[in-house]
């Protein structure tokens, strides 16, 4: 762009010369001659100038465009001068040149000053907007720099210091959750560790023989194990969530037969504890772009969920349909509710309450849910959570047209 603004100037230069050559009657030769010499003195001055202000490039800005002008002043000065001479003027008519230059001149570099400083206080006003973004103050719009280029750089600024404060603030979060997350696994690992230990030293010491006790142990055995695996296998899913990896593999589905599927499986979970399983459709969603397999873990996270926290005789219901053009499937419980204040970190990694902090009620390290989220964001849907009734509403929404993933 600098370039070809360079040539459209010479162009106009060119072309200006030669009209007023023309309309003056000056042949043109004559006009090739005298634009010669201005033009060759006025560059020579010129190239004197540039010197001048790379030795000034640290000065102030107010400098700079002083030098400027009387660069520019200076250049036309002595292309006229030249010129003049050329022209063989009587020495009245030089020396009235030389006045009109001097007065034309004076009032350039006032006009130069005037203008580099102003520029130079929008330029301190930028440091200014710059050193209170970076002591993490805010830049009051009265305080931004007048010209629109300084102005639209202190707004790319803020708006980048914005930037930055949300991508700490997300840090810190996302440290504080992988220490959490690091001392519930921790605390989860131990205890069905312990309790291999304990049962696999005392079969190999013998202390139990009777085949009865022995089958026990080794069916408690294979209880703890898949504990192991599937918080292994949750770590696993969620560190692919984390780091964006997660691939969906879509397929058009019917989300009721998904919902249908998960209800059979858990209903032994549900009978075990005594739990009532009921499903209600509300509108029937047509197949959609789903990763059966993903989806299938989000309904099977929150049925276990929502079965775990509620007490023997209770219900837990499920409900699908269509609303507002997503489908949806919502899981309420009889858990008594959540606090308030917890409501909001329910899907955080690694989250649980106070009352499931105990191993009989402990929730695999508190991944769940936040597998959940990350799935059903993949999806480009949402899940939220609120209280209802004796207990809580879990919602997940998924849009019907095709997502990517």
């Amino acid at each position: 762009m600098k370039a070809r603004a360079f040539w459209i100037v010479f162009a106009v230069g060119v072309l200006t010369v030669a009209g007023l050559s023309g309309a003056v009657g000056m042949s043109v030769g004559d006009a090739v001659h005298i634009a010669a010499i201005a033009g060759g003195t006025s560059f020579g001055v010129f190239g004197l100038g540039s010197l001048m202000l790379f030795a000034l490039r640290r000065r102030s800005v107010t400098t700079q465009a002083t030098a400027v002008a009387l660069t520019t002043v200076a250049a036309f000065g002595a292309g006229a001068v030249a010129a003049a001479d050329a022209m063989f003027l009587s020495g009245h008519d030089l020396r009235m040149l030389f006045v009109i230059l001097a007065a034309a001149g004076t009032v350039g570099l006032l006009a130069s000053m005037t203008l580099g400083r102003r520029a130079a206080e929008a330029s301190q006003s930028l440091a200014d907007v710059t050193r209170r973004i970076g002591d993490g103050e805010p830049a009051a719009p009265a305080e931004r720099p007048s010209p629109a280029e300084f102005s639209r750089l202190a707004e790319e600024l803020e708006a980048m210091s914005h930037r930055l404060d949300d991508a700490h603030r997300k840090e810190r979060a996302l440290e504080a959750s992988r220490r959490e997350l690091v001392a519930w696994v921790s605390h989860d690992l131990r205890t069905p560790l312990a309790g291999i230990g304990a049962m696999v030293e005392a079969l190999e010491d013998g202390v139990v023989s009777d085949p009865s006790t022995v089958a026990t142990y080794y069916a408690n055995l294979r209880v703890e194990t898949d504990r192991l695996a599937g918080l292994v296998d949750d770590l696993f899913e969620l560190s692919v969530i984390q780091a964006g990896a997660l691939s969906l593999h879509l397929e058009q589905a019917s989300l009721s037969e998904l919902v249908s599927d998960a209800l059979a499986t858990a209903s032994v979970v549900a009978r075990a504890k005594g739990v009532r399983l009921e499903g209600r459709m509300n509108g029937e969603a047509s197949p959609f772009p789903l990763s059966t397999l993903e989806i299938t873990r989000v309904l099977r996270n929150l049925l276990h969920n929502a079965i775990r926290h509620t007490p023997s005789d209770g219900t837990v219901w499920v409900e699908t349909g269509v609303d507002a053009e997503r489908a949806y499937v919502a899981v309420a419980d009889q858990c008594g509710g959540i606090p308030d204040q917890d409501l909001d970190r329910v899907f955080d990694l690694a989250f649980r309450g106070a009352e499931a902090r105990t191993p009989s009620s402990a929730e695999r390290g508190g991944l769940g849910l936040a597998i959940v989220r990350g799935i059903v964001e993949a999806h480009h849907g949402e899940v939220s959570v609120r209280n209802e009734g004796q207990g809580c509403r879990f919602v997940v929404r998924l849009p019907m047209d095709t997502v990517t993933a």
